[in-house]
């Protein structure tokens, strides 16, 4: 595996880098001429309650190793390893953490804040989970003060027992109630760390992207973030009323798996953790089998709490004015690294062959869908055709157009084949690496003399956004804002280009009625997505 390297000596001292914050003394490290702090507790919180500020402390805490993860209900097994490397950290319903890197610990310098959000959709994952969001080489880079946290998921985070006492008001958000407690440290504290509280912007991919828009449904998150950035994270949902109801049968079904009488639902508030996480996989099983669909965790939407999907009721009002970027990548789930074929060598294949297996995939619609991707990409390898998105992207071009009419609105799509596997097509979080400007710490993506370029173009779009809400820079072709008619897309590849509408036929002939690619929808079985059952 590709280890990041140090670049000089780490300094952790007595008395340097030491940051007096609202609530007492932090310890942290001095890497390279950045600042490190991690394992901060933003905030604290018991089992189905909303998180609480910190108290103070005496003397001087050290922040100079990450804090504990939310534990996931199912082990992981992963798949990816080598193209998306993982770290592995011990995990406790206490993970209430997060870290900070910055270039100055000067409270008048106001840079620009990012706050990471990290995907897994709402059950799995963690702000430190993947190398690449190691936040040092962008904060350098970009000279921005970066933040990634961990906060609750799944049957601790999103379990809605609001119907058991109205203590358990919040309970089906409680994760997303970690974000806002974030945030509002960020609002209260980031100024000790060179940030600057006015200029806060939210972005994260997959279940991050998703975190991101539903953070722009909830009141408790105004006035607390300034821009948004939504990578890979918009999906075609399901009505708020059918989440609700769901997720309140899951509530039951734990209680019935516990022995728990409604009356007593309180004594779930102590119930040991394995035993809670075995009661919640084999309550979505039954709600599988019940209702012949996959239950995922996901904000519940209801009361002044969070608001709802923007396509079933709208942006509020509120956010109005605030600039949005959101993009994809362009095979997302069905990238050639073997989900959807056993043949990956696309680019050996014939004219005969690529057609064969595009009507054993598509069917009817292969013809249709070749037209339209030649149309799209005019002169690319037509196999590509068969790994291309059907899920993210037609979503997020409608949603780039939907937001248009309240603020600007730019939209992406990261398009870099890599030399893995001989050409493997960009993969759901492919473009990770990029943003955080850690494309070298990657091998799988890596590629010498391009990832280089690519890097500086994506970091450098993602920072201008967070400090102007406008991604443009010299170091790209101008790139201009969606309306509610057109959707100009900036590709990022072996060449960054802009293209208008380029693919709005192709986008209509691979769109598929699902809210989630097949293969990650549960399964009426012991074993998940996401890994075994523990």
């Amino acid at each position: 595996m590709f280890i990041k390297k140090l670049k000089g000596q780490v300094v952790c001292g007595l008395h340097e880098p030491v940051v007096t914050t609202p609530k007492g003394k932090l310890r942290g490290l001095k890497s390279d001429g950045t600042y490190i702090f991690r394992g901060i507790k933003y905030a604290d919180a018991k089992r189905y309650c909303m998180p609480k500020p910190v108290a103070p402390w005496e003397g001087v805490k050290d922040a100079i190793i990450y804090g504990l993860v939310c534990p996931e209900i199912r082990a992981n097994v992963p798949g990816d390893q080598y193209t998306v490397p993982h770290v592995f950290y011990p995990a406790h319903e206490d993970c209430q953490y997060l870290n900070v890197w910055t270039k100055s610990l000067d409270p008048n310098a106001k840079r620009p804040v990012m706050v990471w959000l990290h995907g897994g959709g709402f059950s799995t994952g963690s702000g430190i989970e993947h190398y690449a969001y190691d936040g040092e080489e962008l904060a350098a880079f970009g000279d921005v003060v970066v933040v990634t946290l961990n906060h609750r998921l799944n049957v601790l985070g999103y379990l809605d027992l609001s119907a058991y006492g109205e203590q358990y008001a919040h309970s089906g958000n409680l994760g997303m109630h970690d974000i806002v407690a974030a945030l509002r440290w960020v609002k209260e504290n980031i100024a000790c760390f060179g940030g600057d509280p006015d200029c806060v912007t939210v972005f994260g991919q997959s279940g991050g992207g998703g975190k991101v828009l539903t953070l722009m449904q909830m009141p408790s998150a105004d006035g607390l973030y300034h821009r948004a950035i939504v990578q890979s994270g918009v999906i075609v949902p399901e009505a708020g009323e059918v989440v609700r109801a769901r997720n309140r049968r899951v509530a039951e079904l734990v209680l019935d798996e516990l022995g728990i009488a409604p009356q007593d639902a309180k004594r779930i508030e102590t119930v040991p953790w394995r035993a809670l996480a075995k009661a919640a996989n084999r309550a979505n099983l039954r709600v599988n089998r019940e209702q012949g669909c996959g239950f995922m965790w996901a904000p519940v939407p209801y009361g002044d709490d969070y608001a709802g999907y923007t396509f079933e009721v709208g942006f509020r009002a509120q956010t109005q004015g605030i600039p949005v970027m959101c993009g994809t990548v362009f095979s997302e789930f069905t990238s050639n690294s073997g989900v959807i074929i056993g043949d990956r060598d696309k680019n050996s294949w014939d004219a005969a062959t690529t057609a064969a297996h595009m009507a054993a995939h598509y069917g009817e619609r292969a013809e249709g869908i070749a037209r339209a991707f030649a149309a799209a990409y005019p002169g690319r390898n037509p196999a590509d055709a068969l790994f291309a998105d059907g899920v993210f992207r037609g979503p997020t071009v409608e949603l780039a157009k939907l937001r248009a009419q309240c603020g600007p609105v730019y939209n992406y799509l990261f398009d870099l084949e890599m030399p893995y596997m001989d050409g493997t097509l960009a993969w759901h979080n492919a473009e990770i690496p990029y943003v955080f400007h850690n494309a070298q710490y990657i091998e799988s993506s890596y590629i010498p003399g391009v990832s280089e370029a690519l890097q500086d173009a994506m970091a450098c779009a993602w920072v201008s956004f967070a400090k102007t809400g406008d991604p443009n820079h010299a170091g790209m072709p101008a790139w201009t804002a969606a309306s509610a008619d057109s959707c100009p897309t900036m590709i990022f590849g072996r060449e960054t280009r802009q293209a208008v509408d380029h693919d709005a036929a192709l986008i209509g002939a691979l769109r598929v009625k699902r809210t989630l690619p097949d293969f990650l929808a549960p399964k009426d079985d012991e074993d998940g997505p996401f890994g075994r059952e523990i």
